[in-house]
C-alpha cells in the first residue's frame, strides 16, 4: 500500500523520517558486524528487558546509573534482521512522511521517540515477567500510525490488490484499513506467540499513544500552519 495525499504547497524534505531511518540503519549494521555473543548481549544490555527495567529489588540510583530507562528508547534502534527492520522502516516511510509535513520536524520526531518508548513501557508491563528483550521501532512506527489517522482520518490508502494475474489498484479509507490492522494488532496479543516472538501489546499501546499526542498536538499544528 502507499499513500497519496495532494499538497497545496512546497514543503522541505522530512528531516526526521530520514534521520530516523539513517540511525536505524547504522545500529543494524553495527550490530550485524559483532560476533554473535558481543551481539546478543548488546542487545541484552540495550533492549528493553522487562523483568530487567520492572526489577523492583533495584534502587533508583543504580537504575539511573544502569540508564535502565534510556532501554526504552535505545530499544527503538535495534532490530532482529532485515526482514525486521526492512517492515518497521517501509511502514514508517508510508505514514511518517506525511505525518512529519503537518507536526513539524522536532514534533515528528518527539512522537516517535515519546510515544515508542511509552509503548515499550506498556508492553513491559503487559509482559512483566519476560527475560526475552523488546527490540525494534514496532511501537513507535505504531504510534505513527496512530497520529496519521488522527490528523488525516478522511484520507485514503492506495491498496494493490493481486486478482488472478492482475493487480488491481483500489482506494480505501484510512480509518477502515487502518482500523483492520489496529484489530489484527488486539488480536494477535491472544494468538500472536503462535507465530513468533513478536510484542504485540507494543503495537497496541503505540496506536492509541500516538491517537492522543496527535490530538494533543491539534493546537500546535493549527498555530504552525497558520505562520
Amino acid at each position: 500500500m502507499f499513500v497519496q495525499l495532494p499538497s497545496r504547497r512546497r514543503s522541505g524534505p522530512p528531516l526526521a523520517t530520514l534521520f530516523i531511518v539513517v540511525a536505524c540503519v547504522v545500529v543494524f549494521v553495527w550490530l550485524a558486524s559483532l560476533p554473535e555473543a558481543e551481539r546478543a548481549v548488546t542487545i541484552m544490555r540495550w533492549g528493553t528487558v522487562p523483568t530487567t527495567l520492572l526489577d523492583h529489588n533495584i534502587g533508583w540510583l543504580q537504575q539511573l546509573l544502569e540508564l535502565r530507562a534510556m532501554r526504552l528508547v535505545s530499544a527503538l534502534f535495534i532490530h532482529a534482521d532485515w526482514l525486521h527492520l526492512t517492515g518497521n522502516l517501509l511502514f514508517l516511510i508510508v505514514f511518517g512522511v506525511s505525518a512529519e509535513r503537518v507536526l513539524g520536524s522536532l514534533r515528528f520526531l518527539l512522537l516517535f521517540v515519546l510515544g515508542g518508548a511509552l509503548a515499550n513501557l506498556f508492553g513491559a508491563l503487559m509482559l512483566a515477567g519476560t527475560s526475552a528483550p523488546i527490540i525494534g521501532s514496532s511501537g513507535a512506527v505504531s504510534a505513527v500510525v496512530g497520529a496519521y489517522l488522527a490528523l488525516f482520518p478522511r484520507a485514503r490508502l492506495g491498496l494493490v490488490l493481486p486478482l488472478g494475474f492482475f493487480l488491481e489498484f483500489v482506494r480505501v479509507p484510512a480509518m477502515l484499513l487502518i482500523g483492520f490492522w489496529a484489530a489484527l494488532q488486539l488480536l494477535f496479543t491472544y494468538v500472536g506467540p503462535a507465530f513468533g516472538a513478536v510484542a504485540w501489546w507494543t503495537h497496541v499501546g503505540g496506536f492509541i499513544i500516538g491517537i492522543a499526542l496527535a490530538l494533543l498536538s491539534r493546537p500546535a499544528i493549527a498555530r504552525r500552519l497558520r505562520q
